[in-house]
């Protein structure tokens, strides 16, 4: 009988949790090294941290390998976007065609879950409370510590893949010394806070839970999204310092309610006792990091620890589980000849994980200023027309990124290019009664024919 592969995966979040079920069925035995205890163990409670959005990319990632429908049960389909404005009138816009949703899961929740998952379905050995302290890139060895023992020891495989987060401990400590590595870590000027709004005394839920909510406040922006159990987590969005309202402005209870109060009044209507709930979670930062190459001797990074990035876009778990798809393409490509794998990942990957942090950073603008502005929402819609007569010519950069697996640097592109298109149909004058008039169309159909439409 031939001896089985070994593979090391450094962290059991959701990346490293995924992996070990592709590795699995590729015939390796994994183990993996998670320096925190185990999550199962402890009450998870919503609004932990910010809730996580899951479209086709990371359904096609986990559907791949069966395990699609476990997540499934604990997830909420998101049909579309529901505007809060300043006075609290609502406006709804529906995410592309009809039935096509978003899924808000519980941070938390999916992680366990896909602990499970790693362990039943991938066969994997999680060992909590371990602590790498670094790697030996070209012959595979992790260097660990037990961090409740304080037992320094070392795991030998035929391959490791980092899949430790933002922060990941290899990258910084073996892979930061290589020479000629590229790595930057860049804070954008805004934090976030978590705020839980509980269920209803009923147990329902104090807003439509088939629906991402959003209040657009040009430099403040809060989102919602539902929990199983009737509450929602809202993230807020804002800036650290330099405003009226800045966070280190926020530091009584009576500075937390005249904010609201003057901010998103129509949440502290549904939350009049949100400042004694301030200080339920931390204030946190936001960075984007890239770094360059992903893969060195018998090690690989995957998702955060290779391409953190902002949470505006709702990819970044999307995009860790697009690397275990497109990986374990390479990996069955090249027959486990992890030279020429790690040759292929990094320039196949890379532009998508820099596009992925440029739409998202995008994305925040068009969320915080744009959603609520009626210039926007007529070149939306304009667009969804367009897209309905001509879909092979025309997806909206939305869907490219959301509802499709249109590689992110091609959207990126693509995006880039209807964004120029719509910006001559609506300077045309009176676009705003001839929207939808044939000549509008028209138009734009004789500018797409000068470039051609990946979907």
């Amino acid at each position: 009988m031939t001896q089985k592969r070994e593979a090391i995966i450094i962290g059991a979040g959701l990346v490293g949790s995924l992996w070990a079920v592709y590795l699995s069925k590729a015939g390796y035995n994994v183990t993996i090294y998670e320096r925190r205890s185990d999550i199962r163990k402890a009450e998870i409670s919503a609004g932990k941290s910010i809730n996580l959005a899951l479209s086709v990319r990371g359904w096609t990632a986990l559907d791949a390998v069966g395990v699609g429908d476990e997540i499934r049960k604990i997830a909420i389909p998101m049909y579309g976007r529901m505007m809060h404005d300043i006075s609290g009138k609502l406006t709804y816009q529906q995410y592309g065609e009809d039935g096509q949703a978003i899924y808000s899961v519980s941070r938390g929740k999916v992680n366990a879950t896909m602990m499970d998952i790693a362990e039943t379905h991938g066969n994997a050995t999680i060992h909590y409370q371990t602590e790498c302290l670094r790697v030996d890139l070209q012959n595979a060895i992790a260097y660990l510590r037990n961090t409740q023992t304080g037992e320094n020891f070392e795991a030998k495989a035929d391959v490791i893949f980092a899949a430790d987060g933002a922060f990941s401990a290899v990258r910084y400590n073996s892979m930061q010394k290589l020479n000629r590595f590229q790595y930057s870590q860049n804070y954008i000027a805004d934090g976030y806070r978590e705020i839980l709004l509980p269920a209803l005394p009923d147990g329902a839920y104090a807003m439509d839970k088939n629906a991402l909510h959003i209040w657009p406040r040009g430099r403040f922006m809060m989102i919602a999204l539902a929990n199983e159990d009737g509450s929602f987590t809202l993230t807020l969005f804002m800036p650290h310092e330099h405003h009226e309202f800045a966070f280190d402005k926020l530091n009584t209870k009576a500075d937390v309610d005249r904010f609201f109060r003057t901010i998103f009044p129509d949440f502290h209507d549904l939350m009049p006792d949100i400042a004694d709930k301030w200080d339920d979670h931390p204030l946190s930062n936001l960075a984007i990091i890239r770094c360059y190459p992903w893969a060195a001797g018998k090690v690989g990074l995957m998702g955060d620890a290779a391409h953190a990035t902002v949470p505006f876009y709702g990819q970044g778990m999307n995009a860790g589980f697009e690397d275990c798809r497109v990986l374990n393409e390479l990996m069955l490509k090249h027959n486990h000849d992890w030279d020429a794998i790690w040759a292929e990942y990094s320039p196949l990957r890379k532009p998508n994980g820099d596009a992925l942090q440029d739409l998202s950073l995008d994305n925040y603008i068009e969320m915080r200023d744009l959603v609520a502005d009626p210039s926007f929402l007529l070149r939306k819609k304009i667009e969804g027309k367009f897209s309905k007569m001509y879909p092979n010519k025309w997806l909206p950069l939305y869907s490219q990124v959301t509802f499709s697996n249109i590689p992110y640097s091609v959207a990126y592109e693509q995006g880039k290019k209807q964004r120029s298109i719509m910006d001559q149909i609506m300077a045309q004058p009176d676009i705003e009664t001839n929207w939808d008039s044939p000549e509008v169309m028209q138009a734009i159909l004789n500018e797409c024919s000068t470039f051609n439409f990946q979907t």
